[in-house]
């Protein structure tokens, strides 16, 4: 008897499969459970699934190793115990191998040939990457063609996920976040299969032009989500225009410049009471240390990041979803109480009311994990609309 288990991650659900001794398999986050647990237990019978609290203690163990990689980018998965005995010889060595590139480095399936004996069995490597029964544990992201090009990646969400893993990991090769329109490329091909209405409107709009404004400093990026709060983009884009005008030297103002600022002035530029006293907050938070700066919040979690900013007056979830795809190029956030989403996805769909949060939600799960790109999609539906009618 074999048991598996489910636990979070900061990229979604993550699997463990186990016998008596060690971790058999492991199952990266899929398109929905079903999928994931029809992947990670076929071929293996009997296989009963267990809470992880139930889980013995060494794969409770393995299990938060992997959420703090996948979290934080670094940690040290070699005491996780694995059993790799139903692989061909040729892949347990690729295998042992591969395991000691640590995080933050990469190899080549070339080297790794090198390595095991066999120059020139590169090919070889790849498959051995490709039929990979403990990814993470085995980081086969680690792995890149010559020339550091991507190669392959077989688990759900192809490359793109093989790039966040990188990302997550400092590897730098391949940070899919200043790679964005390379990975956005093969996000909307997978979007086009998963949803063929979603896939006529991306027909009509065209190539994705979503691109994380990388380098924005939180204070900024919260300070234009905050103006752009509960407006249309021309009229938040004349008040942020006269904010920023109320600093005519240097980039954007620091905290302490706007926490000089008059409140007569703030309220001249267009700002109302409430987002004044939004940005006022959000200013003396950052002046007292008691928020992340970007690169802090870039290796936490999405429901982290939701719960430390949403304690600034009048920042909620949504100012944050903004955050996390402007500004982190979070590829898989769904916005589903904004507006402008929810008028997309009526007109999208030709339906005569908006759709509830929780309907958009459930249609949205086909979407994973690329879901910030849908709804930039579900977005420029209403341009389509307004140029319709002009």
């Amino acid at each position: 008897m074999r048991h598996y288990c489910y636990f979070t991650t900061a990229i979604g659900p993550c699997g463990l499969l186990w016998n008596e001794t060690a971790i058999e398999r492991v199952q990266l986050p899929e398109k929905n459970l079903t999928e994931s647990r029809r992947i990670l237990t076929q071929k293996i019978k009997p296989c009963q699934e267990v809470e992880l609290a139930q889980a013995p203690v060494w794969v409770q163990d393995a299990a938060q190793r992997l959420q703090t990689l996948l979290l934080k980018g670094q940690v040290d998965l070699s005491p996780i115990p694995i059993d790799v005995s139903a692989a061909p010889p040729f892949f347990r060595q690729v295998y042992e191998v591969a395991r000691k590139i640590p995080p933050g480095q990469t190899s080549t399936y070339g080297a790794l040939a090198q390595a095991v004996g066999s120059p020139g069995a590169a090919r070889a490597v790849g498959q051995a990457m490709g039929r990979n029964p403990l990814p993470l544990i085995i980081p086969c992201h680690r792995v890149l063609a010559a020339g550091g090009k991507p190669g392959g990646f077989t688990a759900f969400g192809g490359l793109v996920t093989k790039q966040q893993l990188l990302a997550i990991e400092s590897a730098g090769a391949l940070d899919w976040q200043r790679d964005f329109a390379g990975a956005a490329v093969q996000a909307v091909s997978y979007l086009k299969r998963q949803d063929e209405v979603l896939g006529a409107l991306i027909d009509q709009v065209g190539a994705c032009r979503l691109q994380p404004k990388l380098g924005s400093s939180v204070f900024a990026a919260l300070a234009e989500a905050i103006v752009y709060q509960q407006l249309h983009g021309k009229a938040a884009a004349t008040i942020f225009a006269r904010f920023r005008s109320l600093y005519p030297e240097g980039p954007f103002p620091s905290p302490a410049e706007v926490l000089r600022t008059p409140e007569d002035q703030l309220r001249g530029a267009g700002l109302s009471r409430s987002k004044m006293l939004s940005l006022l907050d959000l200013a003396d938070r950052l002046q007292r240390g008691l928020i992340p700066d970007m690169s802090e919040l870039a290796r936490m979690s999405d429901q982290e990041i939701i719960e430390v900013l949403t304690q600034v007056r009048g920042i909620g979830p949504w100012t944050v979803e903004m955050l996390l795809i402007f500004d982190l190029g979070r590829l898989d956030i769904l916005p589903v109480t904004d507006y402008g989403v929810r008028k997309g996805f009526a007109l999208t769909w030709r339906k005569r009311e908006l759709p509830s949060p929780e309907t958009l939600m459930r249609h949205g799960e086909r979407w994973r994990p690329f879901r910030s790109l849908a709804s930039w999609y579900l977005w420029r539906a209403l341009d389509l609309k307004t140029s319709t009618n002009e």
